[in-house]
């Protein structure tokens, strides 16, 4: 939301940007892996993992064939936990599904090396990138603005979470 001062808040700014480039579900799916216990509880998070949003349907792990049975009655609860935590209607079903895993899914990745992270952009990402950053009005802030969002955009993707061989 724009306010009529001559600042836009940076949550506004990353809010629209976020809308803009349709990352609402990836913004949704860092924040369940990190607080999945504080939203669902702590009991069903001991046997549940969150996996990925895909066409509004978030796809957990579940670790036993009776956790999946218990969980496919508290769906609407759930998702009323999850599209709360979100503050909208992000997602619309869970798709539940059995997995192996143990508590080497739940360490946090370790953040690459500055060697690893400096990758120079394609000059397609920068531009696009300066596009979507023309929306903050101060020219330095914008400049060191899309200079960031092209650096994310070009970083190799990792996978968390579920051992490749439960896929």
């Amino acid at each position: 939301m724009r306010r009529d001062g001559p600042l836009d808040s940076v949550a506004s700014v990353l809010a629209g940007l976020a809308h803009r480039l349709g990352l609402e579900s990836k913004l949704l799916e860092t924040h369940l892996h990190r607080q999945w216990s504080e939203i669902v509880g702590r009991q069903i998070a001991a046997h549940t993992r969150p996996d990925q949003i895909r066409f509004k349907k978030l796809y957990v792990y579940v670790q036993h064939s009776v956790w999946l049975q218990q969980l496919t009655y508290l769906k609407p609860d759930l998702l009323e936990k999850i599209n709360a935590a979100a503050g909208e209607s992000l997602v619309s079903d869970l798709v539940l599904r059995i997995g192996d895993f143990g508590p080497d899914s739940l360490k946090v990745q370790p953040c690459a090396s500055k060697a690893e992270r400096r990758v120079e952009p394609p000059p397609a990402v920068k531009a696009d990138a300066a596009h979507h950053a023309q929306a903050v009005r101060d020219p330095d802030l914008r400049k060191h603005f899309a200079a960031v969002m092209a650096q994310a955009l070009t970083r190799p993707k990792r996978r968390q979470g579920i051992p490749q061989s439960t896929l």
